[in-house]
């Protein structure tokens, strides 16, 4: 079947859903995700009703999909993957570097501590953040940390749930809180510290 879409007209779609959903995270750092409305989306990013309803069907949807998108790349592949060197303390340090980093930059932070917020209250927006992100990038982790198990890196019986939230939960923590700032040091520390709480058998 012919694809009755030029280029240009493949470009200025993406340029407008992309205009979306920076529009709505835009939107849910100034005034909170309950006041966020389809008609203040749409007027941010400069396009009709119809357009936002030609690719979402709700507002919760085009919401989910502008938090799913911080996870992807620019031509639309998922970034949960980890680094594989070889070396899991390095691969480590990297990842928890870049989001210390990620969780300290305000075009970031603002929007992801609006969508915790509505999470705590918004059983079927937590089940659908846990299902359709949270749920693939932990597979992702872990399979990392399982390439470091039967590297000799890791202890072989570690619970990689347990193993991830002694990694992850400290910094979640200190940034939910705001009770200290997310340094490169520290990122390095919480990796230190969970190798040495699950090393390698002797």
């Amino acid at each position: 079947m012919p694809n009755d879409k030029s280029p240009d007209q493949t470009r200025r779609s993406e340029r407008s859903r992309q205009a979306i959903l920076e529009a709505t995270r835009a939107l849910i750092s100034e005034v909170g995700y309950g006041k966020v409305s389809i008609e203040a989306i749409a007027a941010r990013a400069g396009v009709g009703k119809q357009t936002i309803y030609r690719w979402w069907p709700s507002k919760g949807a085009v919401i989910f999909d502008s938090f799913l998108a911080l996870s992807q790349g620019a031509d639309g592949d998922n970034m949960a993957a980890l680094p594989d060197t070889g070396d899991l303390e390095a691969d480590l340090k990297l990842v928890m570097r870049a989001t210390a980093a990620e969780f300290a930059d305000p075009a970031f932070e603002r929007p992801i501590r609006a969508l915790n917020i509505e999470i705590i209250n918004d059983p079927d927006l937590a089940a659908l953040y846990h299902e359709k992100l949270a749920q693939p990038v932990d597979a992702a982790k872990k399979a990392r940390l399982r390439s470091g198990q039967q590297a000799g890196q890791l202890d072989p019986d570690a619970d990689l749930d347990l193993v991830l939230e002694t990694l992850y939960a400290p910094l979640f923590q200190r940034w939910l809180m705001r009770s200290g700032p997310l340094t490169a040091e520290y990122a390095d520390a919480l990796v230190d510290l969970t190798l040495r709480a699950f090393p390698p058998a002797r």
